[in-house]
């Protein structure tokens, strides 16, 4: 096993721009591994020398809560630990379950700790396509907005309203009470109202077409049962907080009913 550390000395060649090498990086340190068969990078409260602090001060993560190991040109993340460790907005991973590859290019890892705490940890899996990048220069790049037509985005506000205002644990509204005030509004502009399945068909379109460019959690063979609110839920998550596609502005047409 070959490990480094990236905060030491820069070589000619530094060894995370080989391919298939990892780097992970936590709050108080960063490691990689080359990409050797068996290739093994722990981490969690108290990891060992050759593993990545995560949760240092926080009891409900393990010593040793996770770990990424190569294995047949993948780096695979396995969970040891007694809480979960997110690996996307609507994924998560458990001590039972099984190992999942990850992409090349760039993972966040939350380490789910106690009261409410979580510890970050970045993954960076390089490919000749996609090496470590240096740091840059230059303005902040805006985040990724996903298209949306007006009536999409009148349903989408309306149905997401607690999202948009930043409440605690939001949910979806339900589908009659978003019926009843796209109804209003279309009145307001002189449109004929829509019921609930006409208001259905707009959120299930947006669904399909997030989920066919790789967005996770919008299909029912893609989240535990009972379903419940959870597609339009994740939905909601992507539009309001992985992306900005949905903003507090979309609350606008709902002053008119006031």
């Amino acid at each position: 096993m070959t490990i480094f550390r990236a905060e030491g000395p820069t070589p000619a060649k530094p060894p995370w721009t080989n391919p298939g090498a990892i780097v992970v990086r936590g709050l108080t340190g960063t490691a990689g591994l080359l990409p050797e068969e068996f290739a093994r990078l722990p981490f969690g409260r108290s990891p060992g020398p050759d593993g990545v602090v995560a949760g240092e001060d926080d009891q409900r993560v393990s010593r040793e809560h996770g770990a990424l190991v190569h294995r047949q040109g993948w780096w695979w993340l396995s969970n040891s630990g007694h809480t979960p460790i997110e690996f996307s907005p609507t994924r998560q991973l458990h001590a039972d379950d099984d190992p999942v590859p990850l992409p090349p290019g760039y993972t966040t890892l939350l380490v789910v700790g106690s009261g409410g705490r979580k510890h970050p940890l970045e993954v960076h899996v390089n490919t000749p396509e996609h090496h470590r990048p240096l740091p840059v220069a230059g303005p902040t790049l805006t985040g990724h907005v996903w298209d949306l037509d007006a009536d999409e985005r009148l349903v989408l506000a309306v149905l997401g309203q607690q999202y948009l205002r930043r409440e605690p644990h939001p949910q979806p509204m339900g589908r009659a009470h978003v019926t009843e005030l796209v109804a209003e509004l279309r009145k307001l502009d002189a449109l004929e109202p829509w019921d609930v399945k006409q208001v259905d068909r707009v959120i299930a379109r947006v669904r399909d077409r997030l989920s066919a460019r790789g967005v996770r959690g919008l299909k029912r063979s893609e989240v535990p049962e009972p379903i419940g609110n959870s597609l339009n839920h994740n939905l909601l998550t992507e539009l309001t907080r992985t992306t900005n596609t949905l903003t507090r502005a979309d609350l606008a047409p709902l002053d008119r009913l006031d």
